[in-house]
């Protein structure tokens, strides 16, 4: 499922990248300023795992995309306008535009 995403998000031209969250990472994730500390919840996959339901899970791959602190922007850049920006959803149409083929 990721590759598929990969190819699409690359197709697009977006700028992303894959975060590792396997339970190896967990400890470089303890942090006082870090978003985790913010989120309040356990670390890693498990945390990302909690918002899929498990009879999901079993039969269906699944990714997550953490954009929410690209969603807005706060002012106008020479490649982006000021407000809602976007981000992901080019990636997500070819994502989509994929499934035909």
């Amino acid at each position: 499922m990721y590759e598929r995403f990969a190819n699409a998000n690359k197709q697009a031209g977006e700028k992303m990248w894959r975060l590792p969250l396997d339970d190896e990472y967990k400890e470089t994730l303890k942090s006082n300023i870090a978003d985790m500390v913010n989120a309040g919840r356990p670390l890693g996959r498990r945390h990302l795992r909690r918002h899929v339901p498990k009879r999901i899970r079993r039969r269906h791959p699944w990714i997550h995309l953490d954009i929410a602190g690209t969603a807005w922007m706060e002012e106008a850049k020479p490649w982006i306008a000021k407000g809602p920006s976007g981000i992901a959803l080019r990636s997500l149409v070819e994502f989509v535009k994929g499934w035909e083929s």
